[in-house]
């Protein structure tokens, strides 16, 4: 395992995970509980191009670094494990908010 590898993995999982924050963001629910407001409209759009852009960007990665087969593997289980890191933080802003 070289140390690319591990540059790979690391550099799709942080594409993935911003680019699930940034469609996070893009939801008004999830604005008023980082924000306590919702955004400006342009800011929602923002958000939502910005994180398609960075989930396709964590896709080429994968697979120009790892190859079709393993890249795409790779890129499901990524997004899966950044789905889950979005969803832990927006539950624990929840909770934080609730005290």
């Amino acid at each position: 395992m070289s140390q690319a590898w591990w540059g790979t993995h690391i550099a799709v999982l942080l594409l993935s995970w911003c680019g699930f924050m940034g469609l996070a963001l893009a939801m008004i629910r999830h604005q008023e509980d980082v924000f306590d407001r919702e955004m400006a409209p342009r800011f929602t759009y923002t958000m939502r191009v910005l994180g398609w852009l960075l989930l396709g960007v964590a896709a080429v990665v994968a697979v120009q670094q790892l190859g079709w087969g393993k890249g795409l593997a790779a890129y499901s289980g990524h997004t899966s494990i950044a789905a889950g890191l979005v969803l832990y933080f927006f539950v624990l802003i929840a909770r934080w908010k609730r005290r």
